[in-house]
């Protein structure tokens, strides 16, 4: 038995038994893998942690060896392991203990360019370092380091960056585009970055020689989880990610606790977690500091998304805390498949650009519904703690904030498979401590946002709320502190309603309300 490592027990109660609490939906209980009692270390297969010998070899030999005889634990003793991929297998837990580090290497030979699904296309990129496809019951635990060695492989624009930053950059090797703005690490990263839509995604590539020769811009993800059911990520510390740092896709039963999740907040697409077309999900207890989403549900993009018709659904996040992010928790914006059955829990967001952030866009299609939310505390939100928005077009909030308002009117639009919709989402409880915008729901006219409750809210903003095209809000209780002359606006909405929220705080901003809008019930 290894120190420290926790294994299943029948007998013992439910660990997270407290989360089904007064779940407001069915939600089978997830139980940890079962692994075997077995354990070898990578040094037993010529491993060497000293950061310079490359271990690949020893890692295939040893997970190699558990699979044989039925599965176990690969140790990572003490020490800087560099390797390159490694590929988990049924039944393998991935050991790395307290004081170990697996350091990924940086040459792109190591890594096979593989068919994957990446900001929910259908498409190639490279293996990533710890990969998994249609496992069963695998873990990575035991407190030590994952790193991806992301730098060698991210584009950086240069507004992310301090001047001082920049210039050690530009020295460091590699190249700028026409404009200057955007360093590429090589001649393919910026080969791709040519063929690419606006999502990442190269268009056109048909050969292998075409998809070799744009390698650098195929960066993978860190961990990449695909189709595996029973999935455990405990204790460790997952950073600098060449991408997304860990990428669940249509995996079931995963439990994710007490893990650390960090890249640089200039990292170009350096998502946190991404849990994409999952069913029967916890998260908690973790941490999250990167420099995009960082807790972020997806199921699929436009037709790729629709036709794979795989939600994300049953999901509980508890006790988690981020950092810096493009978004705390985050639906969006590839929701083609659909999300459902969500709860979020005892959460912080403090410094993130939006707290609970909801994105699409015309084109995806996908409903996301029955989400609820309660027990939030968010500081120094750049842009808004609670935003909707269906005009999503690849900023950050942030970003768009700076381009300016959109249009009031929007023009119409028959609603067919294409159209998404957010609806049937619960928020209650949530204290947000400065913030430019209280809140921004940015609907469409062809199917508005639906259903919205928030309840019990204090929040502390430079400006008012602003609902655009949205049916059937309730805003209970919501208290908004805001400066003088702030502007409350209902645009296009229908059915909303409004009690205990003109207080004194409001009244003192000598408020004015907007809007065009039918049944606007305020009390």
């Amino acid at each position: 038995m290894i120190a420290g490592l926790t294994l299943s027990c029948s007998s013992s109660p439910y660990e997270y038994e407290i989360l089904y609490e007064d779940l407001p939906f069915q939600m089978a209980k997830v139980v940890r893998p079962s692994i075997p009692d077995r354990s070898i270390s990578v040094a037993d297969f010529g491993g060497i942690g000293d950061g310079t010998y490359l271990n690949t070899e020893a890692f295939a030999a040893a997970i190699d060896r558990l699979s044989e005889n039925g599965g176990g634990h690969v140790i990572v003793p003490e020490g800087v392991w560099l390797t390159g991929p490694i590929i988990l297998k049924d039944n393998i837990d991935l050991h790395v203990t307290k004081n170990a580090v697996l350091l990924f290497s940086t040459d792109r030979d190591l890594y096979p360019i593989i068919e994957t699904v990446f900001e929910g296309l259908d498409t190639k990129r490279c293996m990533p370092p710890i990969y998994a496809d249609g496992a069963r019951n695998i873990s990575i635990t035991g407190g030590g380091t994952i790193d991806g060695n992301g730098d060698s492989w991210r584009q950086v624009k240069k507004s992310k960056m301090a001047p001082s930053q920049w210039k050690s950059l530009l020295v460091s090797g590699g190249f700028t585009n026409a404009k200057g703005d955007i360093w590429y690490p090589d001649s393919s990263s910026f080969r791709g970055s040519i063929v690419s839509d606006a999502f990442n995604v190269p268009q056109g590539l048909k050969t292998e020689q075409e998809w070799n020769s744009v390698k650098t811009y195929l960066r993978p993800v860190l961990v990449g989880l695909k189709d595996c059911d029973g999935v455990l990520l405990e204790d460790c510390l997952f950073q600098n990610s060449p991408c997304w740092n860990i990428h669940p896709l249509m995996c079931r039963n995963v439990i994710i606790d007490n893990i650390t999740v960090r890249n640089p907040w200039y990292s170009q697409n350096g998502d946190g977690l991404d849990i994409d077309s999952c069913e029967d999900v916890i998260l908690v207890n973790s941490t999250f500091d990167v420099g995009d989403d960082a807790i972020c549900i997806k199921s699929g993009k436009d037709e790729d998304g629709r036709r794979r018709a795989r939600p994300c659904k049953n999901l509980i996040v508890s006790n988690c805390v981020v950092f810096h992010g493009h978004g705390g928790f985050v639906v969006g914006s590839e929701m083609s498949g659909g999300v459902q059955n969500i709860k979020v829990s005892d959460c912080s967001f403090l410094g993130t650009d939006v707290g609970l952030r909801f994105k699409s866009c015309r084109g995806r299609g996908g409903v996301v519904s029955n989400i609820h939310i309660n027990n939030i505390v968010m500081t120094d939100i750049p842009t808004e703690p609670l935003l909707f928005d269906l005009h999503y077009g690849g900023k950050s909030a942030l970003e768009a904030s700076e381009d300016g308002a959109s249009p009031f009117d929007v023009a119409f639009v028959p609603a067919d498979e294409t159209t998404p919709q957010f609806k049937d989402i619960f928020i209650h409880d949530i204290i947000c401590k400065g913030a430019a915008r209280a809140m921004y729901f940015n609907g469409i006219p062809e199917k508005r946002i639906e259903n919205i409750v928030v309840e019990n809210c204090s929040i502390s903003s430079v400006k008012g709320a602003d609902l655009r095209y949205s049916d059937g809000v309730s805003l209970k209780n919501v208290k908004i502190t805001c400066e003088k002359g702030s502007t409350f606006s209902f645009a296009h909405c229908d059915n909303v309603r409004m009690s205990g929220c003109l207080d004194k705080n409001w009244k003192d901003t000598d408020a004015v309300f907007t809007y065009s809008t039918e049944n606007l019930n305020i009390e």
